[in-house]
């Protein structure tokens, strides 16, 4: 019979139990390892995440409506004019997003919430913002347009023939710009500013023209191109008091920024200001490639686009806003007049 070694066997089990507790340890170990990179790579993350908060791109809301006064706008969206001016000044992005609305009352009502920076809109609309003590002012002029009134009414010739009937007047919005410009040709014709307001409809631009030539409602008081689409209408009489009292030459469409905006961001101030300048300079230098760029935003074939393109006049310099900001204080469309056209606007912009 074989004898066992007791010392030998006793010496086995301790190598066994050394195994086993390296192995142990090492599983523990890694264990660790493992939890601590998960932390770090979680603490890494979260730095990565607050770090790209922190470098994130800045934004800008833009607000702008219908119809091809504002194409400077679809030319700054198409070339990104608002993004390149700012990368240049800072060596950052900025992400713009561009909301169109119905009317000058909606993006009051934005930049009074804090939803939208910058909007563009009729000057009557503007000058009742600030008025109001709206945060904002005028930072720049876009574009001037010819308006004018059509009717499918042959015993309507004048403004005198519509007051005290029941006949409808449609127009973008009570308020606006084409509601001034229907008061101040009341009253160059010696009629009340407001002798119509009664027969007022709103509806937007192309609505109008729509429900005009389909004899839902009498008359149509727009701007370009549906004026000029009305004329060439032919079943179609125009009421010429409305083209001699406000001609394209005067501001029609204004942008408005936040104060916020001004006081607060400079730069991305100072990037909207040379984008829009740029836009218009574009369209003033080359009409036939700005009305490639837009055409097709406008619903017109570019042949149309072009042609009313021309008929508008473009520029950054506003006319008229002061003498048109006394006539609605007083006619009481605004409660009282700015004492000077610098309460209006900022201090980069030129006109009157």
């Amino acid at each position: 019979m074989k004898i066992i070694n007791t010392k030998n066997i006793i010496s086995l089990l301790l190598v066994i139990c050394l195994c086993f507790g390296i192995v142990g340890c090492g599983s523990s170990d890694n264990s660790d390892t493992q939890e601590s990179a998960v932390n770090e790579s979680e603490d890494t993350s979260s730095d990565k995440e607050n770090e790209a908060d922190t470098d994130g791109a800045e934004v800008l809301n833009i607000a702008y409506q219908y119809g091809l006064a504002y194409a400077p706008l679809i030319i700054m969206q198409k070339q990104e004019l608002v993004e390149k001016y700012y990368e240049e000044a800072t060596g950052k992005s900025v992400t713009v997003n561009w909301n169109q609305m119905n009317a000058g009352a909606d993006i009051n009502t934005g930049i009074a919430s804090g939803d939208i920076d910058a909007g563009f809109m009729g000057v009557a609309p503007a000058l009742t913002g600030i008025s109001k003590k709206a945060n904002y002012k005028i930072f720049t002029n876009l574009s001037g347009q010819e308006h004018g009134m059509m009717t499918n009414k042959e015993d309507i010739k004048t403004l005198e023939d519509l007051v005290e009937s029941d006949e409808q007047i449609a127009l973008v919005n009570i308020g606006s710009i084409q509601h001034i410009i229907l008061a101040r040709a009341l009253v160059e014709n010696g009629l009340d500013a407001h002798a119509l307001d009664a027969q007022l409809v709103a509806m937007k631009h192309p609505d109008g023209m729509t429900s005009l030539t389909s004899g839902n409602i009498a008359c149509h008081l727009t701007t370009n191109p549906y004026i000029y689409k009305e004329r060439e209408a032919g079943n179609l009489s125009e009421i010429s008091e409305i083209s001699d009292t406000w001609t394209n030459e005067n501001s029609f469409i204004v942008g408005v920024a936040s104060t916020s905006l001004h006081d607060e961001k400079a730069e991305l101030y100072d990037a909207l200001s040379k984008a829009v300048e740029e836009a218009v300079s574009y369209i003033n230098e080359d009409m036939e490639a700005a009305a490639k760029l837009t055409y097709e935003l406008d619903g017109n074939t570019e042949e149309d686009e072009l042609k009313y393109m021309e008929l508008g006049s473009y520029s950054v310099e506003t006319k008229g806003v002061f003498e048109l900001a006394k006539f609605m204080a007083e006619n009481n469309f605004i409660e009282s007049a700015p004492e000077s056209y610098e309460e209006l606007v900022y201090d980069n912009v030129k006109g009157d």
